[in-house]
């Protein structure tokens, strides 16, 4: 008798130990399982369409204007559907359908602001650049660029007088943010319709001041976008990927890339052998029935130049 509570006491010992051992096992294989979800980089909602372009350092991006149809968080799904990680927003559009006062902007209040840096996080997009109004307004400067800083903006677009340059020189410096110079089609409003006029604004001033070169617009102006690219070299900081239908006129619609008067491949020659690196934004401005696909269409041009041309 005592021999067999002996027994059953030593076989409760070893299975409370061997119960401890298995709890204390399980425990740490799911701590081990925490730990290694926690290293794992989250799953990315749009899947990259231009991996071959991101490997010789072209990021493609999205000029919201090309969805001006519909509000900014409406335009993410048709961005994130086309494979594109950068979105390239304007001050003027709206964000939200169901809030039509608010513009995408440095007017925005925190909280918004802070709604839109997770709806982007959400989708896995990146705000890289910003079409910006800076104008003759300096007293405006400094909200600009902090919203841009919030936002994880390099590189705000805009087409900003002569007279503002020295102090954008300055903040553009003391933000490490870019500026780049935009280019519309020629016209009494236009300052910088032509390389020539980005270039003079851009003497004497840091590397962080220079052109977003828009070939589209250029071969409305009647200009070549090769020769226009070979002038502004050493100063392109952005690009806005443009294609025409015609070239001479302003009023000329857009198609898809390489199938214009811009001569697209051999744009992209020329970007490729300056060895541009940096975002390209696909700006559409044709709101064609199918939208989606033309810009679709535009990704893949690049992506099929790049594919080839990886060293």
């Amino acid at each position: 008798m005592i021999s067999d509570q002996l027994n059953r006491r030593e076989f409760l010992a070893r299975t409370a130990i061997s119960g401890l051992s298995a709890a204390l096992t399980t425990a740490a294989t799911v701590k081990a399982g925490e730990k290694q979800k926690k290293k794992q980089k989250p799953e990315q909602k749009t899947k990259l369409s231009t991996p071959q372009a991101q490997k010789i350092g072209w990021r493609l991006a999205c000029q919201l204007y090309t969805f001006r149809d519909r509000s900014f968080y409406e335009a993410l799904d048709a961005i994130s559907s086309l494979g594109i990680r950068n979105v390239e927003p304007c001050f003027f559009l709206p964000l939200d359908k169901k809030r039509p006062d608010l513009m995408t902007s440095e007017a925005l209040p925190p909280d918004v602001r802070r709604e839109l840096k997770a709806r982007l996080k959400d989708y896995g997009i990146r705000m890289p650049n910003y079409y910006a109004p800076v104008d003759g307004n300096t007293a405006n400067f400094r909200k600009i660029f902090d919203f841009a800083k919030e936002m994880d903006v390099r590189t705000l677009v805009a087409e900003p007088p002569a007279e503002v340059f020295e102090k954008l020189d300055e903040l553009c410096s003391e933000y490490k943010i870019n500026l780049a110079i935009h280019n519309h089609p020629k016209s009494p409003q236009s300052m910088y319709w032509q390389p020539e006029n980005v270039l003079k604004v851009c003497e004497g001033r840091s590397k962080r001041i220079g052109s977003c070169s828009d070939t589209g617009h250029w071969v409305r102006s009647g200009l070549d976008p090769v020769e226009c690219l070979k002038k502004a070299k050493n100063r392109i900081i952005a690009m806005h990927l443009k294609d025409v239908i015609e070239s001479g006129k302003p009023e000329a619609r857009d198609v898809p890339l390489g199938t214009g008067k811009a001569n697209y491949t051999a744009v992209l020659k020329e970007l490729h052998a300056q060895k541009f690196r940096g975002v390209m934004t696909i700006e559409y401005e044709h709101l064609s029935p199918q939208l989606v696909e033309d810009v679709a269409k535009c990704a893949k041009f690049v992506e099929d130049f790049a594919t080839p041309h990886l060293k």
